[in-house]
């Protein structure tokens, strides 16, 4: 607008009788029509980008929506703020660099927008339960996880009785008449 009052303020000023001044408006006018036709490219141009960008966003991404449910093993309750730890895994198996970790919800529930098509390792880590591990093959657009905690198995000492175990008895020794001389 403030382009247009000037274009029209030097429009006004060229027609004037006075030769120096007539140049120097004339001068500023064309100076004022190539601002405008710079602005109008510039905003052509970042009309053209903003259609692009919302048309980029509507086309197919190769991201999934991962839903995780953490349970208990034992009686299929919810396991609320464990850790689900998410790492890509390159093509000849090894972990890359980089990972998320989410937590879940009261109802053991874990939501994650945006992960890339291929390999995923998932950790799941809740105090008082064993870690859970495993790689997942993400092809959909959509992928439900449901991970069952263990409870912890208890440590193995030689110290306790177990039953059920026989015990190594010591073999008898030799008599001293099959002993060699």
């Amino acid at each position: 607008m403030l382009i247009s009052c000037l274009y029209l303020i030097c429009y006004k000023y060229m027609h004037t009788t006075n030769p120096v001044r007539s140049c120097v408006d004339r001068m500023v006018a064309s100076t004022l029509i190539r601002r405008d036709s710079v602005m109008r490219k510039i905003w052509l141009s970042f009309a053209m980008t903003m259609v692009f960008a919302a048309g980029a966003a509507f086309a197919q991404d190769d991201t999934a929506v991962l839903n995780f449910q953490v349970l208990r093993d034992f009686n299929g309750k919810p396991i609320r703020n464990a850790s689900v730890v998410m790492h890509p895994v390159q093509k000849n198996g090894k972990q890359a660099k980089g990972g998320l970790q989410i937590k879940t919800d009261a109802e053991g529930k874990a939501s994650f927008d945006g992960a890339p098509y291929g390999k995923l390792r998932v950790q799941v880590l809740a105090q008082g339960f064993q870690t859970y591990g495993a790689d997942y093959d993400i092809d959909k657009p959509t992928l439900e996880i449901t991970v069952k905690m263990k409870r912890p198995a208890g440590q193995y000492s030689i110290y306790e009785d177990h039953p059920g175990e026989t015990k190594d008895e010591k073999p008898a020794e030799p008599d001293s008449k099959d002993r060699p001389q």
